[in-house]
Order: C-alpha cells, then structure tokens, then sequence
C-alpha cells in the first residue's frame, strides 16, 4: 500500500509559497530554527515533500472527504440526502433541492480547496526546476504538480464556470484578487498542463512510491477533459493511448475488485486518492476515508460510531439495472444484504424508506476510530477510459468493442468475447450516444462525478427526477462563494444565485 502522501508535510507548506515576498524586512536576520521559502527549497527530500501536499488536499472535506461526493452524487440523479432528517446535512440538503446559496459549505470549501492546492501546486513549479537535485525527481515532481494542478482547475472549471486562472505563486494581495478568467483560457491551461505531464511522469512507480501520478493517469485524464471540451478525436487518441497493451492496464474480470483495498492501486486503476486508516478521529480533514461511516447504513453498528446513511439511492436509480447486472450488489446496500455480523439490511432505515444504502466504499470496523477508513477512492479507471472512446468514436466497431467490454464484465462474462448483453451494429449515432451515457452512470455510479457527467450531457436539465426536485437552467454552474466575494471585489457571481 502506497504512503508517499498519507504523512504529508501539512498546511505550513502553503505558507512557504502563496506569498513568496513582502514588502517590508521585518527582521534584521531570518530565523534559523524554522522552515522558511529561504531555507526549504534545497533538497531532493524537499521537492518531494512540497509535492506531496499537493496531493493531500485530494484527502480533506473539499475534495473527496465530503464536497464531491455531496455535489457529484446527491446533486445528480443517483442519490438523495439521506441522514437523520430535519436539519441534518442541510448544506447536502441545499444542493440535493437546487436551493443552493453562495454560502453553502461544500461549495465553498470546493473553490477553498482547490485553490489551496493550486496554490501549492504553483509553488512546486516555480521553485522545483531551479533546484539541484536528482533530475528524474525534479522532472517527477514537476509533472505531479502539473497534472494535479490540471485536475483541480478541471473541478473548477466545471463547477463554476469562468474563475481566476493562478499559475504563479503571487507576491502581493493585489496578484491574488484578480477577475475570473474565461473558462476556455482555463481549459487550454488544463491541457498545456496534461500534455508536458505525460512526457515527465513515469508509466509506473514500485514500493511506496505506488499511487502517484503516471503518464497514464495524465493521459487519461486529458482523454476526458478532451471529451468534455467536445474533442472527440482528442479524446479517441488519448483513450488509446491508455487502453493499448503497452500502458499495462486492463479490465479487473470482477466488477468488485476494484473496490477492495487488498486491490488499491491495481491494474485497473489510472488514478486514486489515497487514504489510511488510523490517523484521524472527527475530521474530514485527515488522510482517512471518512465516507465509511457517513455513508454506512444508519445506526446499524457496522461501522465505528453506528453509521450516519448519508448519500441515500434514489429508487428510479437502483430500478434502472438490468437483471443479472451484477454491479448492483456491489454498488447498493438494499433490504436482506448481509452484514459481516450475519444480520440483515432493514426494509427501511431513518433517511432511508426504501432501505438502500451506498455500498460501493464500504469498509467496515477497521478500528475503533470514526470516519476513518483505509479504503482509497478511485478518480480514473480503466473502464472509464473505455466509456471514452466508445462515445468518442461512436457506433463503429471500435466503439461497440469499447463498451462491450465494459458491459460483458459487468454481467460476469468473459471480456474479450461476445455476448448477447452486447450492444449490436446498427444503432443510430444519437442512439448509441444515449447508451454510453447510461453505461457511465452504472459503471461510474457514487464515483462522485454524476453531477458533471449530467452538466456535460445535458441531462442535468432534462432529468424527470431533478426537475421534479427543482433545478433551474442556472444550477448548471454553482454559486461563487460568497466569503470569496467579499475579499474579492473583482469576482462576479453567477446568474441566478
């Protein structure tokens, strides 16, 4: 198991490059018992660890501990609130009843966080590239920064729309409250980003090194920013890039091996966020998975503290499987599953009437910590990269194949042979585009990305179950936060909020 960034340095390496000067001498002489911008940047070590805090904020309620999962699920047409009812959860609440103010808390810690490790990611590439290190680090760590720094302005981008676009870390106040920049200048900075990431990253890392970003996570990552700017042959070209034999990848036979933790970071896997277990207790700001207990079934005591039953399955969801489509019982607590003490899932639980309940990240009692599992949550899969060819390229040959692998493994079928759950020849572009689309939102589902595939597709807007639940044309963007508005003057809000 990977530990490159599970002990990362923490929050005192923001300091040493958001503001890398002032404008005054405060002190004759620099303080020699302390990290400093002038003293750090040194040491293959240092360039190592300044890159891992790029990685941690992956880890804290912004990212994958809580925005994503309360905007990219609960915001989509997958799930609902769930919870105990009443006040709780009212900020997935807000965003589940497209009543979202530009306080929310998890959009406004998305924007906070992503910022933070722009920041971080801005420093590596200033400072790294003129040290005197090991030169496979130095170009290493230049494209980690690179290629997260792309991922976290592609979350930007796609939740809010137009925002500043930083690639320096800024000298004076006045460099950091800027306007917001077009959102297709940001795009091509994600993709100037990708492109010289690939050429920097290794294809593979052994020991602990294992879980940081390779050339195919930075590939397949542009496959999908491709296909989302509507590249369709970029994002063909870059898909089989990934899916060639050379890049090592391939299919797991079983859906569900994907989301063990004897498996993290396996052949399947381009990209994952890494987490263990046993280092925080009541945060969502440490490197443990605290979806574990938010997510386990209410109260049920299979998880540390009795789990809370948030991010609940909508039932139009779990009705929407085929029959023998054995990703279901991966993905979805329903009434009768077993629990690891032999009891069974209730027909209904508090949050809950239906008694569903998201199963996909499920742990268990690790330990006796709460919210804090070891289980690290994938944010590219080989299988997603399949989806991306096959709507890029249509109903061709390629295509079909491309998707067809995807569905054989999901009815536990052998991968490379046909079958009768095969899409066949003969369906319409617009037909077959449909299809994909749906494939994503099984293969893909509570992997906290539904609500920027339903922007992308359009689907957001034409939903029966959202527009039931009230979204307006305006919810394809998310508020500005306030609290960023008012240190900011120059940065406008969306229409409708």
């Amino acid at each position: 198991m990977s530990t490159f960034n599970k002990y990362t340095c923490g929050a005192w390496l923001l300091t040493l490059g958001l503001l890398t000067g002032c404008g005054e001498k405060f002190l004759d002489e620099a303080p020699t018992d302390q990290v400093t911008d002038a003293n750090f940047y040194k040491t293959t070590t240092d360039a190592i660890q300044a890159t891992n805090a790029v990685y941690s904020e992956l880890a804290t309620l912004g990212q994958y501990n809580s925005a994503l999962w309360g905007i990219g699920d609960i915001g989509s047409d997958l799930s609902n609130t769930g919870g105990g009812g009443g006040g709780d959860g009212i900020e997935q609440q807000q965003l589940d009843n497209f009543n979202i103010p530009a306080t929310n808390p998890l959009t406004s810690r998305l924007w906070g966080s992503c910022y933070v490790a722009v920041g971080r990611a801005n420093v590596v590439l200033q400072k790294v590239p003129a040290m005197s290190i090991d030169p496979a680090i130095q170009q290493r760590c230049i494209g980690e920064a690179e290629f997260l720094r792309a991922k976290y302005y592609f979350d930007l981008v796609r939740a809010f729309g137009d925002v500043p676009l930083l690639t320096t870390p800024p000298l004076t106040l006045a460099e950091v409250n800027v306007p917001r920049t077009p959102a297709d200048q940001v795009y091509a900075q994600i993709v100037t980003d990708l492109t010289d990431a690939i050429t920097k990253l290794p294809a593979s890392y052994s020991g602990d090194e294992i879980g940081r970003a390779t050339k195919w996570a930075a590939t397949g990552l542009l496959a999908k920013v491709y296909l989302t700017q509507g590249n369709t042959a970029g994002a063909a070209q870059r898909a089989r890039e990934v899916l060639a034999p050379s890049s090592g990848k391939a299919l797991w036979d079983n859906y569900a091996d994907n989301f063990k933790v004897a498996n993290e970071n396996g052949k399947e896997s381009l990209f994952e966020v890494q987490f263990v277990a046993g280092r925080n207790q009541y945060t969502q700001d440490g490197p443990g998975w605290s979806g574990n207990e938010f997510m386990g079934p209410r109260g049920q005591g299979i998880v540390p503290q009795g789990g809370y039953g948030f991010n609940i399955p909508e039932p139009d969801f779990v009705a929407g499987y085929e029959a023998g489509d054995l990703r279901r019982d991966v993905t979805i607590w329903k009434p009768g599953d077993l629990y690891p003490d032999g009891r069974k899932q209730p027909n209904s639980l508090p949050g809950s009437p239906n008694g569903y309940g998201v199963k996909k990240w499920f742990v268990g009692k690790v330990n006796t910590n709460i919210w804090d599992s070891e289980l690290n949550i994938a944010v590219l899969r080989l299988a997603e990269t399949y989806l991306i060819l096959a709507e890029a390229v249509g109903p061709t040959p390629e295509g079909l194949e491309a998707i067809n692998k995807v569905r054989r493994r999901a009815f536990g079928l052998p991968i490379n042979t046909p079958s009768a759950r095969d899409i066949a020849a003969g369906i319409s572009a617009t037909a077959f585009k449909e299809v994909v689309w749906r494939e994503r939102k099984y293969e893909l589902a509570f992997e906290m990305d539904r609500w920027f595939d339903m922007k992308r597709t359009g689907e957001l807007l034409t939903s029966p179950q959202l527009r039931a639940k009230g979204v307006k044309p305006f919810n394809v963007l998310l508020p500005i936060p306030q609290s960023e508005r008012d240190v900011n003057p120059a940065l406008t809000q969306n229409p409708g909020y």
